[in-house]
């Protein structure tokens, strides 16, 4: 038991190194994700938001929350996925971050 308990451990300490090493920069720096809500849904128990900032366009998804297109919102740093596929929503993303939440919204 004890030796499936540090095989577990371990595992799960490489797990974060290697995902920590895989994280992009905004992340590793721990700044936020702002932007205007340009779409947003829910599905699957997710909110996913495309916020555009200074004419760049991310999408975003969170655990869902109230977003309402048009209003300012900042989510947590999380970790981007390429060619994600929501079987929920039918579609894949080219580019997502997946966040803890939203920290802070204005407007509507």
């Amino acid at each position: 038991m004890k030796v499936l308990l540090k095989i577990s451990f371990v595992v799960v300490a490489l797990a974060l190194t290697v995902a920590g090493s895989a994280l992009p920069s905004y992340a590793a720096d721990a700044q936020a994700l702002t932007g205007k809500v340009v779409q947003t849904m829910d599905s699957g128990g997710y909110t996913y938001a495309q916020i555009e900032n200074k004419g760049v366009k991310t999408w975003v998804a969170v655990p869902k929350a109230k977003v309402v297109k048009g209003q300012n919102i900042s989510f947590a740093p999380g970790m981007e996925m390429q060619n994600f596929e929501s079987k929920t929503l039918k579609r894949t993303f080219d580019k997502i971050i997946f966040s803890g939440g939203v920290i802070e919204q204005r407007g509507k």
